[in-house]
């Protein structure tokens, strides 16, 4: 971490959704993994990550349940969150009171793995670059495009999976998540909205357990993978 660079570091989990892919009755957030919700888990990821900037979960506007795990860890502020991730990290950033050149950091709260090594490594870049970046993996997988009835191989060389945190300065990433939901654009993640204005974003390799959970299978993994991490103690 730059430790010359004066601009403060932000967060903001999304956490709004209700995890329609997940088949639960809740929102897969509030899934147990060893006595501990999923969102508990990623939040103590982050809580010895030395950022002094503000935290803002953002939450659905009935979520009293959300309010009460949020109470448990200092700082931690909650908004109301909107019907797709980017109104809801919209939010979040409009609660904050920060400086456009300070950095914003958004994480997935269904990526309760993350390590404290590749968020620290993904700010130094920013810093080092003076532009944003995002968590990615390169692709192993053969991938294929199907068109109709005709399958083909596409080249993997220059692919990546996106992964969180993504880390990108307040003022451009608000403007540019003001403008993409004004226009209609499709934002999927916070890099789609930046790519859209044209700015220019990085990658930084992440780990390969930093998985985010979409279906009920997945806690298994996770499970395991916080074990790996000293985090869970196996039964």
């Amino acid at each position: 971490m730059n430790l010359t660079d004066p601009s403060r570091v932000h967060l903001v989990f999304p956490a709004a959704g209700v995890g329609q892919r997940f088949g639960q009755p809740h929102p897969k957030q509030y899934t147990l993994l060893a006595g501990k919700t999923l969102l508990e888990w990623t939040l103590d990821a982050w809580k010895d990550v030395p950022f002094q900037g503000e935290r803002i979960l953002v939450l659905s506007g009935n979520d009293e349940r959300g309010r009460a795990l949020a109470a448990r860890y200092p700082g931690l502020n909650c908004v109301k969150g909107g019907a797709e991730r980017a109104d809801s990290v919209l939010a979040g950033l409009a609660a904050m009171n920060a400086a456009d050149d300070d950095w914003v950091m958004v994480h997935d709260i269904a990526r309760p793995c993350v390590r404290r090594a590749d968020i620290l490594a993904l700010l130094d870049h920013c810093q080092s670059e003076g532009r944003g970046a995002l968590l990615a993996r390169p692709l192993t997988d053969t991938i294929k495009r199907m068109q109709g009835d005709r399958v083909s191989t596409v080249d993997r060389r220059q692919l990546w999976a996106a992964l969180t945190p993504q880390c990108f300065r307040f003022g451009r990433l608000y403007r540019a998540l003001s403008l993409g939901l004004a226009n209609a654009v499709s934002l999927t993640d916070e890099a789609s909205a930046m790519e859209w204005m044209g700015d220019p974003v990085g990658l930084v390799s992440g780990s390969g357990d930093n998985i985010k959970v979409t279906h009920p299978d997945d806690l298994t993994l996770v499970a395991f993978y916080l074990q790996q991490q000293g985090r869970l103690t196996p039964t």
